[in-house]
């Protein structure tokens, strides 16, 4: 296997975050010497995350085995995840924040599966993945993920599920979605359908799509880590993943 040298394109404050995390689990559980130290486990999980580079690659890369690079990534990811934001408190921020509205959009994490794996298969974007609902705001500055659901889950049956549309009408917050949303609610505003349409539902639509549009950068900024470009682990873990990917960029945004 060939070496190189390679840049990771995140700050140092990051790599100090996740770093600083890994040591208080340490200490906490009492961990005993490890092959890496909480600095260079943290740029593994970086670089795996940010480039989706293979446990073979990282493994040999950081000088360890396979299964001592998953166990670090595994580790890592739930550490991170629990520190995910929790939706009540989203809406929180979000009505102190005084958002005019709040952006609701479904994405799909595709993942490695074959045709026989019909439940994750979604016929909208003609492949295997995972259903994840995102909670962004007027910006596109993510918010809040769910956890996963197979690709077949339609956004309006996985928001019901999560109990998004429940706690956004009970927290007075409106919300911009896409036609996947329609009849989800009043507070759920979506884009006139049917063709023929009048001027002033396109007008509509046209002001919908403009405002839309910011928080729905929201998915494309969650996929700048490669890893979520297609899943090869487990997809149960796709949520779990996505939170701890949430916490990184938030932390990377501010």
């Amino acid at each position: 296997m060939l070496f190189y040298r390679g840049a990771l394109s995140l700050s140092s404050q990051t790599l100090s975050y996740l770093s600083g995390i890994l040591r208080r689990h340490r200490k906490t559980i009492g961990s005993p010497w490890r092959r890496l130290n909480p600095g260079q486990q943290a740029l593994l999980i970086l670089v795996h995350l940010r480039k989706g580079e293979t446990l073979a690659e990282l493994a040999a890369g950081f000088g360890v085995g396979i299964a001592t690079a998953w166990r670090y990534i595994r580790e890592a990811i739930t550490l991170l995840a629990r520190r995910s934001p929790r939706l009540e408190a989203v809406l929180r921020m979000a009505k102190r924040a005084r958002y005019p509205y709040l952006v609701l959009d479904g994405t799909l994490i595709p993942i490695d599966r074959v045709a026989a794996d019909r439940p994750y298969y979604s016929g909208k974007n003609k492949t295997h993945g995972m259903n994840i609902q995102v909670l962004a705001a007027p910006d596109g500055t993510s918010l809040w993920t769910s956890g996963s659901l197979p690709g077949s889950v339609h956004d309006l049956k996985a928001a019901r599920i999560w109990g998004i549309l429940r706690r956004l009408q009970a927290a007075g917050l409106v919300v911009l979605a896409d036609k996947g949303y329609v009849g989800a609610g009043e507070h759920v505003r979506v884009p006139y359908k049917g063709r023929n349409k009048p001027a002033s539902q396109k007008a509509a639509n046209a002001a919908h799509a403009r405002l839309r549009g910011p928080g729905e950068r929201a998915n494309a900024q969650l996929k700048t880590w490669r890893i979520l470009r297609k899943l090869r682990c487990c997809p149960l873990l796709a949520g779990q993943l996505v939170k701890a990917i949430l916490v990184l960029q938030l932390r990377e945004a501010g």
